[in-house]
């Protein structure tokens, strides 16, 4: 892909993304995994969602790649076991300590690296009892300043509230998403629908 990855568009210091540019970029990978667990005959589950998975074509378009380890559930299955483990911060609980893999690891992992594309912060950079997810938890809605990018923050920005609220809108999608209990986590259709609503609003 011609724009390489997510991952080399946070990190690096040769590029940027602006806000629209992240949450669209975070909407092409929802659908691209409502389609896989909604769309496809047999529910697909990736197992390795995250930064540098994320491909980025000539117009800035998202493509999920790297279907290594991806697993499809049977026609009565909505989950199963592995001993395949994917990459460690972005790993949902029930898989990372019974190998239970279900649409739902899929719906955590997006939900850490939603988190980590508006904070450019890694899910591994966090020691002892804090996490990404309880660091962004800890600042909503009020200290959102704390967490966000700072790269995204202009002082002379006079959209800077506007903007504020639609990340902070975008960071309880991301919880919503990597609740402990699979059961917790919203579903890839719901969050594209609500990623959708906030990029309206951010427009408008």
């Amino acid at each position: 892909m011609p724009n390489g990855s997510l991952e080399k568009y946070l990190y690096s210091h040769n590029y940027f993304l602006d806000i629209k540019q992240r949450l669209s970029i975070m909407i092409d990978v929802a659908c691209a995994l409502e389609y896989l667990h909604h769309g496809c005959a047999l529910p697909v589950i990736h197992c390795d969602v995250k930064p540098s998975n994320v491909l980025l074509d000539e117009d800035m378009v998202a493509h999920l790649s790297d279907f290594g380890i991806s697993k499809l559930l049977g026609e009565y299955e909505s989950d199963l076991y592995t001993k395949t483990l994917s990459t460690m911060g972005y790993i949902a609980p029930e898989y990372g300590q019974d190998g239970l893999v279900s649409t739902k690891c899929d719906v955590y992992s997006y939900g850490i690296m939603l988190l980590e594309t508006f904070t450019r912060r890694k899910p591994n950079d966090f020691e002892g009892d804090l996490s990404l997810k309880q660091w962004v938890s800890n600042s909503l809605p009020e200290a959102i300043m704390d967490v966000l990018d700072a790269n995204l923050i202009t002082p002379t920005n006079n959209r800077l509230q506007k903007e504020l609220d639609v990340v902070a809108s975008i960071m309880e999608v991301a919880l919503d998403c990597c609740a402990e209990s699979p059961e917790g986590r919203t579903n890839m259709k719901d969050v594209v629908g609500m990623l959708r609503k906030i990029m309206i609003q951010l427009l408008t």
